[in-house]
């Protein structure tokens, strides 16, 4: 019997996102092929703390189904990379560059990616100015004010005043110390997995998120039993052919690898696509869009797991 590789999953970590990896990383131990793998468990806890050290006699490959700072923005992959242990994933740069909404956005509009109109700023702008509105003059109402470092949709809000900015952005700020307020559009939200290596990256179906609200916040995604999207998405074929190979050019442009969720606002009326970010470790709870969306493109769970432990010995040249 050939011998099984020792796959270590990461989850918790300090962000706020910490009970979401939980809940992907169970996921993953799960569904993980027991023929092929041994699943070793690595709950980092909230200070940051790990249970083992990490060695090449304790894991011969790490799946990191950690979402949010320090687990989804280079930190650990930088670690992982320091140790020459293979992980799954994105690198360094793809993962710290998509963390960075203003980062990302940059890489964005050098590409001539199509993004909605929006502003930035920092702690130190927003307290010392006496204009708020100054700040985002340039947008219409309604708002989307966004920590730039975070995901899973914690500390995002949807406004229509002042009142209401105001209180978007002191939410914002408890996560981080730069602030992205976007343009709302009225726009349906498509998603659009990613899965490959850096010269000849596959993309799924697209799939459409189905907000119960104004927006699809931490809750509905996480808390609700409300199902939350529809794949395939009902698309028009030439928009369903756009997403894709729009997914695969946001990819590129980031230098992503191995896995990463595209998200889009598609405005029926004008036909437009705007990217909304790219997410270099998507959930993978039961209710995950990305595994949903490979399914539906004839990859299921387990295989999809086997597909990105290959490609992460593949990058590792092991």
């Amino acid at each position: 019997m050939t011998e099984r590789l020792r796959v270590a999953v990461l989850a918790g970590g300090p962000s706020a996102e910490h009970e979401v990896s939980l809940q992907s990383a169970q996921a993953v131990l799960d569904a993980l092929p027991r023929d092929l793998y041994e699943p070793v468990a690595v709950i980092i806890d909230r200070q940051g703390g790990w249970p083992v050290e990490l060695r090449r006699d304790v894991a011969d490959v790490v799946f990191p189904a950690l979402h949010g700072p320090f687990g989804e923005d280079g930190v650990v992959q930088g670690h992982l990379e320091t140790l020459g242990i293979p992980y799954v994933g994105c690198g360094v740069l793809a993962s710290a560059l998509a963390m960075d909404k203003v980062a990302m956005r940059r890489a964005f509009l050098a590409e001539d990616i199509p993004v909605t109109p929006h502003v930035w700023f920092t702690e130190h702008e927003w307290r010392t100015t006496t204009d708020h509105w100054g700040l985002v003059k340039s947008l219409d109402w309604p708002m989307y004010v966004k920590p730039a470092n975070m995901g899973s949709s914690i500390g995002i809000s949807r406004v229509t005043s002042m009142a209401e900015l105001r209180a978007g952005v002191d939410l914002a700020l408890t996560h981080d110390r730069v602030v992205v307020v976007e343009q709302g559009v009225t726009a349906r939200e498509v998603i659009c997995g990613v899965l490959g290596g850096h010269d000849t990256p596959d993309a799924s179906v697209p799939g459409e998120l189905i907000a119960p609200g104004d927006w699809l916040d931490y809750e509905a995604k996480y808390l609700s039993q409300v199902e939350i999207a529809t794949i395939p998405a009902v698309l028009p074929e030439r928009v369903a052919e756009d997403v894709r190979e729009l997914a695969l050019h946001v990819f590129r442009a980031i230098g992503g690898y191995g896995m990463s969720r595209v998200d889009f606002l598609y405005e029926e009326d004008t036909g437009r696509l705007y990217v909304g970010e790219i997410n270099t470790m998507p959930g993978f709870t039961s209710r995950s869009v990305y595994a949903r969306a490979w399914a539906a493109s004839g990859v299921p769970y387990p295989e999809l797991l086997r597909r990105l432990i290959d490609l992460a010995f593949a990058r590792s040249g092991s």
